[in-house]
């Protein structure tokens, strides 16, 4: 597959390190660097983590009777001369 990569400059340096000392071809050490790469990260196992429980807690009933009519709900709460 081709593709466009950019790479940092001190990336690069290293790729092109390693394709001199292997005697390769610079498609072939990024290649070799990838694998590599993927295999560390995939190899690398993330801890389990604990699950998090919510305990569910009883409010009591509603002190507004009907909860359904918001103009209602604000008149009780905010006072009928609130403007």
């Amino acid at each position: 597959m081709r593709t466009t990569l950019t790479l940092d400059d001190d990336v690069a340096k290293e790729i092109r390190r390693l394709s001199r000392e292997t005697n390769g071809s610079f498609k072939q050490a990024v290649n070799a660097a990838m694998r590599a790469g993927i295999a560390a990260l995939a190899s690398t196992k993330r801890a389990p983590r604990a699950r998090y429980r919510v305990k569910p807690v009883s409010l009591g009933r509603p002190r507004l009777p009907n909860l359904d009519n918001i103009a209602e709900v604000l008149a009780i709460a905010e006072g009928e001369d609130h403007v």
